[in-house]
Parts: structure tokens; C-alpha cells; sequence
């Protein structure tokens, strides 16, 4: 996973549509049309690994934009991380087997710790768990809820429980395109030996090279690249 830094395009989708959330609030989408095409295009563009989120289920609790990720886990050779309404065992393991490569748990994870366990046992190297820090904290719940829990501290016990990755998500900056924070990125990447995957405030290359410089094995870019802030080929040009 992730033998170079990687820059992962996401795909998050809200109501079949592809969108982007300003600090993950509901009702501050705004939106850029199908999911497969976007996927699509961001594998024409070079993208190694497509980072896919069903917000609905993210919100809700369960799993809303089945049709689109099947559609997009049919249209592209690359891989596909998954997150989104993910509660059980059972989804995530018919996730992993209908196609996706990894499967990203948050809430899951925080509620019922030992379902990364499970599923690690199962497929091996397949969960990345998904720490979302608002203020310092973790939050759960599509962001909604505060757990009281230190992200470094949570990403040394889920590698402990067998979590193959981690994504670390600074919702502060989320969806704002104002820089990124690197502080909180390097307490995650210095606690685990796992990849750490940066999520988060991304707007220039520079950020896309200071996350890289902070230890992360990849970095999660929205609303950056659906803007035209930077070409994914700049982006991985910048890193050379």
C-alpha cells in the first residue's frame, strides 16, 4: 500500500452526485456532477488510488450510493478505498469481496473497536481506520459528535487491533482550500508504523509537498483538484 507518496483524488458522493462539503456540514455542498465520470477522469489523469465516500451513509448510518460505487468499481483498474456507512463485519467483507481494496472505518471503529479485528483477521491489511480531528479531537457521526479521544493515541491502538492504514482527516481546514496543518499529521505518522494517509485544507502543491514532508504515505485532495486549483499532473510534477 502506497509504495511512494501517493495523490488520491476523492470521490465523494451525496444524493448520486459527486460533491465537495465545506468542514463536512451538511447543506455546504457543492456539486461537480456524475461519480463515474469524475472517477474516470481521474484515472485518465494518472490517479493510482481513488478515495470514494458514500455521504449519505457517512450521515445516516447506511449505505445510500451503492449503484454508484458498484458502477465505478466496474469502470476503473485501480484501486479503490471505501467509506461511508461501513458498521459491520459483514459490509465491510462483502465490500472487499465484491472489489474494493480497502475499506474505511470511523464511526465502526470508535464504537466497536473490535470490529477492526474481525475484518483485519479476514482480509488482511484491508482496514484503513478513519480518524476525522476537530480541535484536536476525534469526531464520529459524519463530524457531528465528539468522542474525547487523542488521534495519535486512537491510531496506535487501532494498529495495534490490526488497521492497515490510517487516514487522518483535520476537518478544521476541511473543504476550505486555505493550506493545510501539518502539526497534528506528524503526532499520527510518529505514533504508528502503518501508512498515514492526510486529509484536509489542501489548495496548492506546496500543501501536497508539506503533508509528504510530515510523513504522510498519501494525501486525500477534493476540492482542489474539482476546482482546477492544480492539475493532478502538477501536483505529482511537484513532488519529482
Amino acid at each position: 500500500m502506497f509504495p511512494e507518496f501517493e495523490v488520491v483524488p476523492a470521490v465523494d458522493v451525496q444524493d448520486g452526485d459527486v460533491v465537495q462539503l465545506v468542514q463536512g456540514e451538511r447543506g455546504t455542498e457543492k456539486r461537480y456532477g456524475d461519480p463515474v465520470e469524475a472517477a474516470g477522469r481521474w484515472v485518465d489523469q494518472g490517479a493510482e488510488t481513488l478515495h470514494l465516500v458514500d455521504l449519505d451513509g457517512a450521515f445516516d448510518g447506511e449505505r445510500a450510493n451503492a449503484p454508484a460505487v458498484e458502477a465505478i468499481l466496474d469502470a476503473v483498474d485501480v484501486d479503490v478505498q471505501l467509506g461511508g456507512g461501513i458498521r459491520t463485519v459483514d459490509d465491510a467483507t462483502d465490500l472487499l469481496s465484491r472489489g474494493v481494496d480497502r475499506v474505511i472505518l470511523g464511526t465502526a471503529a470508535v464504537e466497536n473497536p473490535d470490529v477492526v479485528e474481525a475484518i483485519s483477521a479476514e482480509y488482511p491489511g484491508s482496514v484503513m481506520v478513519s480518524l476525522d480531528a476537530k480541535d484536536g479531537e476525534v469526531v464520529v457521526s459524519g463530524w457531528t459528535e465528539r468522542t474525547g479521544l487523542d488521534p495519535a493515541e486512537a491510531a496506535a491502538r487501532y494498529e495495534d487491533l490490526g488497521a492497515g492504514a490510517i487516514l487522518f482527516t483535520d476537518v478544521d481546514v476541511e473543504g476550505r482550500m486555505e493550506g493545510v496543518q501539518t502539526e497534528q499529521v506528524r503526532r499520527v505518522v510518529e505514533a504508528v508504523d502503518v501508512p498515514v494517509v492526510a486529509s484536509g485544507g489542501v489548495a496548492t502543491v506546496a500543501d501536497v509537498r508539506a503533508l509528504r514532508d510530515a510523513g504522510a504515505a498519501a494525501v486525500v485532495v477534493g476540492s482542489a483538484l474539482y476546482e482546477g486549483a492544480f492539475t493532478l499532473e502538477e501536483a505529482r510534477a511537484a513532488l519529482d
